[in-house]
């Protein structure tokens, strides 16, 4: 069975077909680096490096891209109003992204590429706009002539008529037409610039993600996702430039994640219920994020409320509990059991069904309840008088592999073994025993970052995973 993506382009799903056979070119618009990122840009984060991890177990090489905003007005405000330098702001944000994102389980780009490193290709892409009639300089800042491109509003579905009766020249425009964009923007006294053709200046939002997916992928790419807020105007800009520019399309698979609400609300600043993602991974564990995440189809809204996250973090300790399960009773199996047949034909059955939710628009939500069937299965199993060492393997065998494809590991990375809790419990007593109180909280208050809760009882301490 064929994969297959709902392309926001054509707005149905279709069987996806790589230009080249075996490989897979996909772009995923980054953050704009001025802060911690907040939930709704870990949304997309998680969701399409999920997509990624299931082309490659079905056996694809991707090259999967992902840029940084690392210059821009918010950049530059945030440079401002700390008194220092826009680089040092942007670094210090993308290694703080990095973290964020890694702790949520997600891999390493094969490209990171960034404005600031990218704007050779920038203004080399918007000098071919210019020469070609699709673009012009006016007083040191450049436009795309927004009517030179036929197909303009193809993938927000507008109309250039409808769309220009809400746009507005605003107050130091000099562009023809309210619906061009700026591709460059002429400097501003003491703000970071670069030498360019037309003097002075940066980049617009729209060009550097034409000019880098160009630069890494090519003419055409495969998959090109970001949220759905991008969609119109940025996504459908770069279609402009970019087609205008290479003639010929662009990206052949548009795929955009849902909105995130809190509480039922949009997330929104002046609402104050704005969530940063470095926040919740020092509240939580990365792995109920993720998890969480993944339980609402990725085209979907999906809600954030404590209550939903708690329920999240069971469904995850099921698995993880069963799994664990697995492991206890593997040390007194044998291979006696006359059943093991069917159930390896049924674990087989299990992936296949896996496979057909992921390859079903990557549905994630039907593909984690295959994973509570596995689980309920697995518990189903362990009640038998005799079990078979190698159907138990097949068992863990099987969920670390659907859940590997989830990005969701079994083991939380950073958690400590029950031996090694206990050690420190009883490093702990002893330094009660020595009245080194100190040494004493600061162990109860280690044990604690890592989710390990302890209890003072008359009959001793007593711990558990929080």
């Amino acid at each position: 069975m064929s994969i297959n993506i709902y392309n926001t382009l054509t707005r149905k799903k279709e069987p996806f077909i790589p230009i080249e056979e075996g490989k897979v070119r996909m772009y995923v618009c980054g953050p704009t680096v001025y802060n911690y990122i907040h939930i709704g840009n870990a949304r997309p984060a998680i969701v399409f490096d999920t997509v990624r991890r299931y082309l490659e177990y079905r056996g694809y090489d991707v090259n999967y891209v992902l840029n940084f905003t690392d210059v821009d007005d918010k950049i530059i405000k945030a440079a401002n109003d700390l008194k220092e330098e826009v680089g040092v702001v942007a670094q210090r944000f993308i290694d703080a992204y990095k973290e964020d994102v890694q702790a949520l389980g997600v891999k390493e780009a094969g490209h990171h590429p960034r404005v600031t490193e990218s704007m050779d290709e920038i203004i080399g892409f918007i000098q071919v706009l210019v020469d070609k009639g699709h673009a012009y300089e006016a007083d040191g800042d450049v436009y795309y002539r927004t009517r030179s491109f036929d197909g303009y509003g193809k993938l927000s579905h507008q109309s250039v008529d409808e769309l220009r009766s809400g746009a507005r020249i605003q107050v130091g425009e000099k562009k023809d037409d309210p619906l061009d964009f700026a591709l460059w923007k002429k400097a501003k006294p003491d703000e970071v610039a670069w030498d360019s053709p037309w003097g002075q200046g940066r980049p617009g939002w729209h060009i550097e993600c034409s000019a880098m997916a160009k630069k890494y992928l090519g003419d055409t790419i495969d998959i090109h996702a970001g949220g759905q807020d991008l969609t119109f105007p940025h996504h459908e800009n770069e279609i402009a430039q970019s087609e205008a520019a290479n003639g010929t399309s662009f990206a052949r698979y548009w795929m955009h994640n849902g909105y995130i609400n809190i509480d039922n609300e949009k997330m929104s600043k002046s609402l104050g219920n704005f969530v940063l993602a470095h926040d919740l991974i020092e509240q939580h564990d990365p792995r109920v994020l993720r998890f969480f995440m993944l339980s609402v189809h990725y085209r979907n809204p999906i809600n954030f409320s404590d209550e939903l996250l708690n329920g999240a973090k069971n469904s995850l300790d099921r698995i993880v509990n069963a799994y664990e399960n697995l492991e206890h009773r593997k040390q007194s199996s044998t291979d006696l059991d006359r059943n093991k047949e069917q159930w390896e034909e049924k674990l087989h059955d299990y992936q296949l069904k896996f496979e057909e939710a992921m390859d079903d628009d990557f549905n994630t939500a039907n593909a984690i309840a295959v994973l509570f069937d596995v689980t309920k299965d697995a518990n189903i199993y362990l009640q038998s008088d005799h079990t078979s060492k190698a159907v138990i393997e097949s068992f863990q065998s099987l969920l670390e592999k659907l859940l590997g494809v989830l990005g969701v590991n079994l083991a939380a990375s950073d958690s400590l073994l029950d031996e090694e809790i206990e050690a420190l419990i009883e490093k702990r007593i002893q330094a009660r025993k020595d009245k080194d109180f100190a040494l004493a909280d600061k162990i109860r208050d280690d044990l604690k970052e890592q989710s390990i809760v302890l209890e003072d009882t008359p009959q001793g301490t007593r711990w558990k995973r929080g």
